[in-house]
């Protein structure tokens, strides 16, 4: 009979094997679950796609009209001054009032003018009989320089007589001065002086519009300067806005209103009836050509570092390019693009000022504007 000692030596060794056997097996069991987690850990680490707000870009034929309200005024104004000092005696128009060159605005008092007229008179008197005396002495027969000296008072009596008529002639003038006459057809729009007030020489009495070429002023952001120069324009009066009269850009102030950052343009309206009064409100419409294609964009997409104005491009891979395009004009939400772009590229419409080329992102698309 066999000792249970010598037994148990006999089953240990095998019973170690099984064991190892089992341990081998339970690794092998749980290599795939280990190499899951080991996955899960490495993509929980790695960099996600950055979500991105995207547009896709449409080309459309440019027939939008911008426009802008202003006033119809004259393309010629001046202020009616006289060219002497004085009291005004009589004011002859008011505003809105019609006159024809030549037509007397207003009087000053003459009596000083004409003081001045008699006094230079006289002295032109005086000056002609002083040459008649003068000349009477050198005829005959006289020494050298007796003649000589005859002839010097002759010459000075010559020219005094020139002064006093000159004198004479300018006193005249400025007696005719003391009617204040229009100097061309119009239509008086503003008195700045009343009867009884006194005047400097040169002061503002009256401003004539005259009569002929009317203008629409409007005031026009530095957007749109460009687009003012390129665009065809028309004009629209308030009181007929079915009616449009043809016009073309005249004069665009080279500098910006210092309060409103606006700049002045004076349209010419070309063939203006009757119906076209001074101080009419007239809206500008400017016409883009239609044959120009541009594309709508959020000004949120645009971004320029210096180098001019850029857009991010989403590819087919999803990565960013950065593109240079070309602006034609802003308005208050949108950018039109006139190249640069494909018709259907993606665009990033939102935070580029945190984007880089080359970035892997995810497009989301938004909602296209509707504003231009």
């Amino acid at each position: 009979m066999p000792s249970p000692i010598s037994h148990q030596h006999t089953a240990s060794p095998r019973i170690a094997r099984l064991r190892a056997i089992g341990a081998i097996l339970m690794v092998v069991a749980l290599a795939p679950a280990l190499a899951a987690c080991d996955d899960a850990a490495t993509s929980a680490t790695a960099t996600p796609a950055r979500p991105v707000q995207v547009q896709r870009v449409v080309f459309a034929p440019a027939d939008e009209n911008r426009e802008f309200a202003g006033v119809v005024r004259a393309r010629y104004e001046t202020d009616l001054g006289f060219r002497v000092a004085g009291k005004i005696v009589a004011r002859l128009i008011n505003v809105g009032d019609r006159v024809r060159a030549g037509d007397v605005v207003a009087r000053l008092d003459p009596r000083d003018l004409q003081l001045q007229v008699e006094s230079a008179d006289a002295e032109l008197t005086a000056a002609t009989s002083n040459l008649a005396q003068a000349a009477a002495r050198t005829r005959g027969y006289a020494a050298v320089a007796d003649y000589e000296r005859k002839k010097a008072a002759k010459d000075e009596a010559e020219g005094r007589m020139e002064r006093a008529q000159r004198a004479l002639d300018l006193a005249q003038n400025q007696l005719a001065y003391a009617d204040l006459k229009a100097d061309a057809d119009g239509v008086i729009t503003a008195t700045l002086a009343e009867s009884g007030q006194v005047v400097a020489l040169g002061q503002a009495i009256a401003r004539l519009a005259h009569r002929g070429e009317m203008e629409a002023v409007v005031a026009l952001p530095e957007t749109r300067l460009s687009e003012a120069r390129q665009s065809d324009a028309s004009v629209r009066l308030w009181s007929d806005p079915n009616r449009r009269f043809s016009a073309r850009l005249r004069e665009l102030s080279p500098q910006a209103d210092t309060a409103t950052r606006t700049y002045a343009a004076r349209f010419t309206i070309e063939n203006p009836d009757d119906t076209v009064a001074l101080g009419m409100t007239a809206t500008v419409v400017l016409s883009r050509p239609a044959d120009t294609m541009v594309a709508k964009v959020p000004l949120a997409a645009i971004l320029n570092r210096g180098t001019g104005p850029t857009v991010y491009r989403v590819d087919d891979a999803g990565v960013l390019e950065r593109r240079s395009v070309m602006v034609s004009s802003f308005n208050e939400v949108a950018a039109l693009v006139t190249s640069g772009l494909e018709d259907g590229d993606q665009i990033v419409t939102l935070g580029v000022q945190m984007l880089e080329a080359g970035q892997k992102v995810r497009a989301v698309l938004g909602r296209a504007i509707d504003g231009r």
